[in-house]
């Protein structure tokens, strides 16, 4: 399987995750210019972005710590973007909260492991 494709079953894995939740879906892969944050999720006042990775079972670093200074400076610009273009707008919007999801895909089981507020 393609990277793009495992990529994809990742991202409807984690959305089928926090559906069962409570979360509705805002947007998927949502681009702000050059930027772009995966998940975009709504419950009641709260905004979760959520950044989704997969590792598979070889990986010399894990899908958390794959996600470094860098990557965590991205999400909080993408972040603020999105509040200035689209949820400030949203009076019954109170909280932005970046989370991170891990997936894998082994002998036929998906698992998603799931940290709120991973990146800060």
């Amino acid at each position: 399987m393609k990277r793009a494709e495992i990529g994809r079953r990742a991202e409807l894995a984690v959305v089928d995750y926090l559906v069962v939740r409570g979360f509705s879906i805002l947007g998927r892969n949502v681009r702000l210019g050059p930027l772009e944050l995966d998940i975009v999720a709504r419950q009641g006042s709260l905004v979760a972005v959520v950044e989704v990775r997969t590792r598979g079972a070889t990986a010399l670093q894990g899908a958390f710590e794959s996600i470094g200074a860098t990557k965590r400076a991205r999400l909080r610009k993408a972040v603020e973007r999105l509040w200035r273009e689209t949820l400030e707008a949203m009076e019954d919007v109170k909280r932005v909260r970046i989370d991170a999801a891990a997936v894998t895909f082994e002998g036929g089981v998906t698992s998603v492991e799931y940290v709120e507020g991973a990146i800060g």
